[in-house]
């Protein structure tokens, strides 16, 4: 039996899906940032409406779990991390990883600010100053806190994903197809000179010599002091 999208996906029919678009940007500067993520809906908001936000980061970037928890207790913030993420780790020795971000809703749009950290990345042997990290548009997925079986249209399909942030139960959702793509937020992370690598350890290495002469001769010269004062 062939099922109308308008009468059959618990509320979110195809007239009012082709409504729904996503932004994002970011905010701040330096290495820690603000990813912002807006989400308009149009009139005909449905009931029990629940969002997520499943983003995919790359390696470059870095989401501190422990700031996270802060966060949620001072402003609400859900955020469940689909892999344990080293702090410490850099760049190249990193990988991609999920994020997915419930947000409150209200009516007609949501928004998301999620805190972001630059890795340390390799120095750079050709002069070059900075990295670009891009950051692709999350996938919006939806679904009615009602509804007990979704039905699937084109170009909309059903996912399965956490019902919640406590990641007790799994729940269908609906992936939203985006009507017009928004081409990635960039973020430019220092790097370091490559080329100056062996001069500063050069330097580096001098100074610690000459400090250790220096230490050593007053050393000595207090040690023959003594010496004569403990003699006399």
């Amino acid at each position: 039996m062939k099922h109308s999208p308008d009468e059959n996906s618990c509320g979110l029919s195809m007239t009012w899906l082709e409504t729904v678009s996503v932004t994002m940007d970011v905010s701040k500067n330096g290495f820690h940032r603000d990813l912002v993520t807006t989400v308009y809906f149009g009139p005909g908001f449905p009931d029990g409406l629940e969002a997520l936000l499943v983003h995919r980061l790359p390696s470059g970037i870095y989401i501190d779990q422990y700031q996270l928890a802060s966060l949620k207790e001072d402003t609400g913030l859900q955020v469940l991390l689909g892999s344990e993420v080293d702090l410490e780790a850099p760049a190249h020795t990193s990988e991609e990883f999920i994020v997915l971000v419930y947000p409150a809703l209200d009516q007609g749009s949501l928004k998301a600010t999620l805190p972001i950290h630059g890795r340390y990345h390799k120095p750079s042997l050709a002069g070059k100053r900075f990295e670009l990290v891009e950051i692709k548009l999350p996938k919006l997925i939806l679904r009615t806190d009602t509804c007990t079986q979704l039905i699937s249209f084109p170009p909309y399909k059903i996912v399965d994903s956490p019902c919640t942030v406590h990641n007790l139960s799994i729940c269908q959702w609906l992936e939203i197809q985006h009507q017009q793509e928004q081409d990635p937020v960039s973020l430019e992370i220092p790097l370091g000179d490559g080329s100056l690598v062996e001069p500063v350890c050069a330097g580096t290495l001098l100074v610690t010599l000459l400090c250790c002469a220096i230490l050593s001769r007053s050393i000595w010269r207090h040690g023959v002091f003594l010496d004569n004062v403990i003699l006399t």
